[in-house]
């Protein structure tokens, strides 16, 4: 039974986030090993409403305030010097790494 890495990347910029799941893809392709590409999961959207008037007179009228958590997927068939590799790429401070081993 062959195991494998899955980086799961999360991150609300999705071309920070663009830029490291493509690094993560060009180490296993420079190391000949089989992956499964970048996947793309479901954007998470956070919508906060706020009320405009802060005193509570007049009409109710209220601003839409929201963020977005864009995901990405890799599973990479590796040994441990490519998981060494991947896990030494430098990881923007808005960029969120989980590697688990099946």
């Amino acid at each position: 039974m062959t195991s494998y890495a899955r980086v799961k990347l999360s991150s609300p910029d999705i071309k920070l986030l663009d830029s490291v799941a493509s690094n993560v893809i060009d180490i296993a392709e420079k190391a000949g090993i089989k992956h499964t590409g970048i996947i793309y999961l479901p954007t998470k959207r956070m919508v906060v409403p706020t009320r405009k008037s802060p005193c509570g007179g007049g009409t109710e009228t209220y601003d839409h305030w929201q963020m977005r958590i864009h995901k990405r997927m890799v599973d990479i068939y590796a040994n441990e010097l490519v998981l060494k590799k991947v896990m030494q790429i430098e990881m923007p401070d808005k960029v969120y790494v989980e590697i688990e081993l099946k």
